[in-house]
């Protein structure tokens, strides 16, 4: 990320999982998935408040104050436990905000924070990127981002003089990014962090439409967009479509690749990524994907299979959209 002069591993480890909404994963079971990530040379950890209410920042504080030996980038958001509407996005609810998160964190200053997908007209803010920029003046955090629904939200976010990083959905469903957001970025210098990598898991092909999720995991409850944005939950693909087209997309997988590693090289090898930030709820997941980082570049024709598969079954239901 050239604007904070910070570093983050190809695959980091997004921890939304370790929190909450993916089913039930022990506090040992979580440990062990950190432990596997960071051992496997994952250097940058993406978690937020409201990921259990605390929790999962939390767990990641549990996890490092066993190992000073490591060096770990934690990029933590904030802004969802709140009412969604701009007057919540104020300066004396960020220093509160990033009190709570810093002591749940166990640090003194936060290596990067990220608005949470806040509501549209926040990015339009004066007023909030000054609140941001003091946040950094008190040495609360070294840098910040945003972590945004829509690639006009992300071009607004990307001119913003101080924006360190980008968050965004991005993976073989979702590439609409691809057109403006990645070339901006990267004009600019702002890191792009790629989330949603394996379309809440679909890119995996594990699933088929009689797969049943937990009650309290979102792939369950969210699917229309019941609690949060519905692009959060499969990427806002339509599960049973979802469900074939990962079928196909399990079919490219060149020898030596899992479906997930494809997709996760796939976003590796677009212009402009910083990290892309998997979930993983087993440390043979945690494994598995950081060992994407080292896998040989996908041909040219696997590049034009996915495309030409995003273009017939997928850009419809999403392209419109965000």
């Amino acid at each position: 990320m050239v604007r904070s002069g910070q570093w983050a591993s190809v695959v980091g480890l997004g921890t939304w999982q370790l929190g909450a909404d993916w089913g039930e994963v022990d506090d040992r079971r979580a440990l062990s998935v950190l432990e596997a990530a960071a051992e496997s040379g994952v250097t940058f950890f993406d978690t937020a408040d409201v990921y259990g209410d605390g929790r999962s920042e939390g767990t990641i504080a549990t996890f490092l104050s066993g190992r000073p030996d490591l060096h770990v980038l934690v990029a933590t958001k904030m802004g969802r436990r709140v009412e969604q509407i701009p007057g919540n996005y104020v300066l004396d609810n960020f220093r509160a905000w990033n009190d709570r998160s810093r002591r749940n964190l166990g640090v003194d200053r936060i290596d990067l924070v990220q608005l949470h997908c806040p509501p549209t007209p926040v990015y339009s803010s004066d007023e909030v990127f000054d609140a941001l920029d003091t946040l950094v003046a008190e040495e609360r955090v070294a840098a910040y981002g945003v972590s945004v629904e829509t690639c006009a939200e992300a071009l607004t976010a990307i001119a913003r003089p101080n924006v360190a990083a980008v968050q965004i959905i991005l993976n073989p469903f979702r590439m609409k990014p691809l057109l403006e957001v990645l070339p901006a970025a990267r004009e600019a210098g702002v890191g792009i962090i790629a989330r949603v990598p394996l379309a809440s898991g679909l890119l995996s092909g594990r699933y088929t439409r009689d797969t049943v999720f937990a009650a309290d995991d979102h792939r369950t409850y969210n699917r229309h967009g019941e609690a949060f944005d519905q692009g959060e939950t499969f990427s806002g693909v339509d599960y049973a479509t979802g469900v074939e087209a990962a079928a196909e997309f399990a079919a490219l997988a060149p020898e030596g690749f899992t479906p997930a590693q494809l997709a996760l090289r796939w976003i590796i090898e677009q212009p402009g990524v910083t990290t892309v930030i998997p979930g993983a709820r087993t440390p043979e997941q945690a494994r598995a994907n950081a060992a994407a980082a080292k896998l040989p570049s996908l041909p040219a024709r696997t590049h034009a299979a996915i495309r030409e598969l995003y273009e017939r079954r997928v850009a419809d239901q999403v392209e419109h959209r965000w």
